[in-house]
């Protein structure tokens, strides 16, 4: 295994974003792309790693910028724009799929494009959902599940995974049951994994230390695994094989 990371500068619009690009080296078949989306405090030591450790799993991954130049790592800089991206879900939608343009344009990617989100990252990549984005599946890490536009019938063509801290005081049981009934009522393939003793952010490591955000090792590995059999049951074990033997007849 051979994992190689590459900056990549792209842009959405006028906007101008740098994002973050794993892959394995070793491997020269086609394969599925994964879209890595941030958490609150932009593209950060947290995603970058989410990206390498899926990149490891053998996919083509990009973790992308939702904010832009300039913002990440400057609080006010970041809330405006957090702000600005929740009350206009068509413009968050629109600057997710310019990171899943990068990923698909990749030439060892084979087509098929999933999505990980990670706190703000979480609402983004069901907000892709709900606006009818074509991807194979999305993943919820301890995500808001608040939404302005929920799905409706019919227009879900993604499968959807969503992991939550029983705990989580940011995103409360109430929201969780709201969930429930929305993605019942749009007929979504979605499953939710709660986990007990688990508050929000509890994939992150080295904090933030905000009060209700804390790492949870048990959640971190149990959540890891359940993205990983998520992505077994959209891609299938035997899909990076099959590519092999059609690369090289």
């Amino acid at each position: 295994m051979n994992i190689r990371t590459q900056t990549i500068g792209y842009r959405d619009r006028d906007t101008e974003l740098t994002g973050f690009l794993a892959w394995d080296h070793s491997r020269n078949h086609k394969r599925p792309g994964v879209l890595v989306v941030h958490g609150g405090a932009g593209l950060d030591d947290h995603a970058k790693g989410r990206a390498v450790k899926l990149a490891r799993l053998g996919f083509v991954v990009f973790a992308c910028d939702m904010y832009g130049n300039g913002v990440a790592g400057n609080r006010e800089r970041v809330m405006a724009r957090i702000t600005e991206l929740r009350h206009d879900i068509s413009k968050l939608c629109q600057r997710a799929r310019a990171g899943m343009d990068v990923v698909a344009s990749h030439p060892q990617v084979d087509g098929r494009v999933a999505a990980v989100g990670y706190c703000f990252g979480g609402m983004t990549v069901l907000e892709l959902v709900r606006s009818g984005t074509e991807i194979a599946g999305v993943v919820s890490v301890h995500g808001s599940l608040y939404t302005s536009q929920p799905l409706q019938p019919g227009v879900a063509r993604a499968k959807i995974l969503v992991c939550h801290g029983a705990s989580d005081p940011h995103v409360p049981m109430t929201q969780v049951g709201a969930f429930v009934e929305e993605m019942n009522h749009a007929g979504a393939d979605w499953q939710l994994i709660v986990y007990g003793g688990a508050m929000h952010g509890f994939t992150h490591e080295t904090g933030p230390w905000l009060p209700g955000v804390a790492y949870h090792a048990l959640s971190d590995a149990r959540s890891a695994s359940a993205i990983q059999g998520f992505f077994l049951e959209l891609f299938g074990q035997d899909a990076n094989k099959a590519q092999r033997v059609t690369d090289n007849p």
